[in-house]
């Protein structure tokens, strides 16, 4: 049997490096990762090359280029597929206003499960032609694949599909989504932001077509940074309206004549990069490598193990899928009042977030079994805020 030093190998080797931690019980990376002495050194950094060199633009460009690598290296891509991005709204924009137009091909297919900058900024394709089909979730926890095939049919352009669901932490059947796509002729994008960090992900072998996400949640870096993938083979593909100076073939050719868009996914940026966001989310993202993403998914999952046996005996609801392999990090409860009970448990050190009538709870690296356990406690307390 695992003693508890076994168990928590993982946070007991990095536990230090997250002031935070010292005196509150973190449970929200969902939302925003805990500040890292690496991502606060990273900020330190940035101040330092303003101050002593005024304007380093040549450096501060070569920042950007280490992002698109880390970022590739994470994610199993070339750094030529990378787009550096100020949010995930940017990436999906950029390729919704270059979506190629083929014959007949005016679907797109998005899940109930997507976060709101997707349904909304394809749902502004409509005045643009496009027919937007949502895929509906039904009694389950989990969209299911026969809906997807139900839903994408010779029409479709695009499916737009979450890996795990921002609401309930439910994983989509990425496989056999992108199987059905493709078999029909159309692309998938995968917003990965709450997967990404906690979850391996290869593009190349999973053949996605295009990837978007953020450093702000389980990469631990900060706000004001995304990423996008897009399959090298397609880039010449996209033509982005949404697009900027930073999108151009070349950069500091200062053409106002004529839209060049460079020939690599460097084409789907737009203005001035958020700079001392990519200092950051190169911290973070190295940070993750060296923690380690299959290290962190697993200790994570023996959290969410022991998080959902503590909810059933406290006789709650667990609305995230049951099986390990069908749920990401994050772990949904079903609640009378998620406002109140995320306030009740912040007055005891105990931060969580909520969604959709539940309580979120989402572990990483550095959580413990202790932790679980002393969200449980709190729980118990206020056992009249769980739904029953």
């Amino acid at each position: 049997m695992a003693t508890a030093t076994d168990r928590d190998a993982l946070p007991g080797a990095i536990r230090h490096r997250f002031p935070l931690l010292e005196h509150q019980v973190y449970l929200n990376s969902c939302s925003q990762g805990v500040l890292s002495d690496a991502v606060r050194a990273s900020y330190s950094d940035y101040l330092r090359d303003w101050d002593e060199q005024g304007a380093p633009w040549e450096y501060w460009m070569e920042r950007t280029e280490s992002a698109r690598s880390s970022f590739a290296g994470l994610v199993g891509a070339h750094a030529d597929e990378i787009a550096v991005t100020a949010s995930v709204s940017a990436g999906v924009n950029a390729i919704a206003s270059g979506l190629p137009k083929a014959s007949g091909r005016t679907n797109v297919v998005i899940s109930d499960f997507e976060f709101p900058t997707v349904g909304q900024i394809w749902h502004a394709q409509e005045e643009r032609g496009y027919t937007i089909t949502h895929v509906p979730q039904g009694d389950a926890p989990v969209v299911p694949l026969e809906a997807f095939d139900a839903a994408i049919d010779e029409q479709t352009a695009l499916v737009a599909v979450t890996q795990v669901c921002y609401r309930n932490g439910a994983c989509i059947d990425l496989e056999g989504v992108i199987k059905l796509a493709h078999e029909r002729g159309a692309l998938v994008l995968i917003d990965s932001y709450q997967a990404i960090g906690t979850m391996p992900i290869d593009v190349h072998a999973l053949g996605v077509d295009l990837l978007v996400a953020g450093a702000l949640k389980y990469l631990l870096a900060s706000a004001g940074l995304g990423f996008l993938y897009c399959r090298r083979d397609l880039v010449e593909q996209f033509r982005p309206t949404a697009t900027g100076w930073f999108a151009d073939a070349d950069v500091f050719a200062m053409d106002i004549q004529d839209y060049s868009p460079a020939g690599d996914a460097r084409r789907f940026q737009a203005g001035t990069p958020p700079i001392p966001s990519i200092y950051a989310g190169i911290a973070g993202i190295e940070l993750m490598k060296e923690i380690g993403i299959e290290a962190t998914r697993a200790h994570v999952s023996q959290l969410n193990e022991a998080l959902i046996a503590g909810i059933d005996e406290l006789g709650g609801i667990v609305v995230t899928p049951r099986d390990p392999a069908r749920r990401g990090a994050l772990v949904a409860i079903r609640s009378t009042d998620e406002h109140a009970l995320v306030a009740a448990l912040a007055g005891e050190q105990v931060l969580t977030s909520s969604r959709d009538g539940n309580l979120r709870v989402s572990a990483h690296c550095y959580n413990t079994h202790e932790d679980i356990d002393q969200l449980l406690s709190a729980l118990a307390r206020h056992r009249a805020l769980l739904a029953r």
